[in-house]
């Protein structure tokens, strides 16, 4: 029997909060290490599963089942394709960048590390199931401790954000699990294997048509995808700074990978019949969300809405249903991810030095602490497309497939990133340069430790944007 590495990087994290929750809370330094050795675990196991996957194979692969409750189709089995491989080596990059980052927290430790395990392994099984029933279950798993993270360890109106985030999200779970159970009702299925509902029950063209716009909508809401994006800027602001990183950099992408894993892979003809409507509502999203953060004067509001435009991006590579635009929304995923855990990283540090994130109130900011600066820069810079960076190949091949699927959106959202370019060079110039503000006079740069996590997510965004053939060549057998 092969050695079982998507359980092994599923269960790392479980392990790791066990091992927390069994260990006294005065023990502090032992809990962020057990956290951290977990989240070292499962980036080796996640860089070991991509070096061994074969991106010739169209199938999946390293696959894991166990038969649970057989009677009603509901089995643990993993597996991973080209679609979610390189999403679980996001997660893993994230997380163990995210328990760096968070080394300075200092209250109620012991929950605050409990919980970002908690939410990790529930995205990680996301990620890797082929089973409905687990998929919803995971995705549970992964909503409730963001809750907990905003509302105990959070800022700037959190009680108001996580309830906010939690209602929408749950509201979009609902709808999702309603469509896994029509799913299972229908005749030749009883099962929720995704893989067998694939090869065995044949969808009529109208039962597509309505399953797709109801799995559509609720994942779209974790997708953030207009109008029920308006969850998402208030929870990345809210949140601390660790959870800003998975909340932005992996949950949103939750949301985007079930559109494309459920809905669009069952459902190929009612994905054809709503991708007009899934494109104009994308072309909402990048507009809508580049024009809002132009308007912005806190740091992660701008980032949050910023996310909301990128996201956009993503859902309109693909609704041009072609190999093209799927790719590079696969990409976008993937880039956006990085990118979104470093600006939150970055702002993360700047607000517990000086104590603000207004632009009005920062100033000098590269003065004060130049690596910290460098690393927002480089952040901005990826995110304003940027040639050399991930976002730049991701965006490219995404708008050379709507200039060819839908020539007026395509037009649109080239301009559109014009606009991200502006309210991103204008952020970077009013916190980090001009005279020093009094609150950024309090600022101090970043420690080695503090270093590590940040220069894995440049070094990653740098790597995958001077080659992204190596991506996109693991991506494409899928994707087609």
């Amino acid at each position: 029997m092969s050695f079982p590495i998507l359980s092994s990087i599923l269960l790392a994290p479980v392990a790791a909060l066990v091992l927390i929750l069994l260990t006294p809370g005065r023990f502090e330094t032992l809990i962020k290490w057990i956290a951290l050795a977990a989240a070292a675990v499962t980036l080796i196991l996640s860089i070991q599963l991509c070096l061994k996957f074969d991106p010739a194979n169209t199938g999946f692969q390293f696959t894991e089942r166990v038969e649970w409750v057989k009677s009603y189709g509901i089995h643990y089995s993993n597996a991973v394709d080209g679609l979610n491989v390189w999403m679980i080596l996001l997660t893993a990059i994230v997380i163990f960048c995210g328990i760096l980052v968070s080394w300075t927290v200092t209250y109620r430790v012991k929950d605050f590390f409990a919980n970002m395990l908690f939410l990790v392994s529930g995205v990680f099984g996301v990620f890797m199931t082929t089973n409905l029933f687990f998929f919803f279950l995971f995705y549970e798993i992964a909503v409730i401790p963001m809750y907990l993270l905003i509302v105990i360890w959070g800022s700037t109106n959190k009680q108001y954000a996580a309830m906010k985030l939690t209602l929408y999200l749950l509201l979009g779970s609902a709808l999702m699990f309603a469509g896994f159970l029509y799913m299972y009702s229908l005749p030749g299925s009883h099962t929720f294997d995704l893989i067998q509902i694939k090869q065995n029950v044949q969808f009529s063209e109208q039962v597509q048509n309505i399953l797709f716009l109801g799995l559509f909508l609720g994942f779209g809401v974790l997708a953030a995808c207009f109008p029920f994006h308006v969850w998402s800027p208030d929870g990345h602001v809210a949140a601390p700074t660790a959870a800003s990183m998975l909340h932005a950099g992996v949950l949103m992408k939750l949301g985007a990978y079930g559109i494309l894993r459920v809905a669009v892979y069952l459902l190929p003809e009612g994905a054809r019949h709503w991708a007009d409507l899934v494109a104009w509502l994308s072309l909402c999203n990048i507009v809508y969300g580049a024009l809002v953060a132009t308007q912005q004067k806190d740091l992660k509001f701008i980032i949050g809405y910023s996310s909301v435009s990128h996201m956009g991006i993503v859902l309109l590579g693909i609704a041009t249903l072609t190999p093209t635009g799927v790719n590079g929304a696969v990409f976008q995923m993937f880039s956006h991810g990085l990118m979104t855990a470093l600006f939150f990283a970055c702002v993360g540090h700047i607000y517990d030095g000086c104590h603000t994130r207004q632009l009005h109130e920062l100033g000098g900011l590269s003065k004060q602490a130049p690596m910290i600066s460098a690393f927002f820069i480089i952040a901005g810079l990826c995110g304003l497309g940027l040639p050399g960076m991930g976002s730049f190949v991701a965006e490219l091949l995404v708008t050379i497939a709507a200039l060819h699927t839908y020539p007026v959106i395509g037009v649109i959202s080239i301009t559109a990133l014009l606009v991200t370019a502006y309210y991103i060079l204008t952020a970077i110039q009013k916190a980090f340069y001009g005279p020093v503000g009094e609150k950024s006079s309090h600022l101090h740069d970043i420690g080695f430790i503090q270093f590590i996590p940040r220069m894995i997510l440049v070094g990653c965004l740098v790597y995958f944007g001077v080659f992204p053939q190596v991506f996109i060549h693991w991506i494409s057998a899928t994707t087609s």
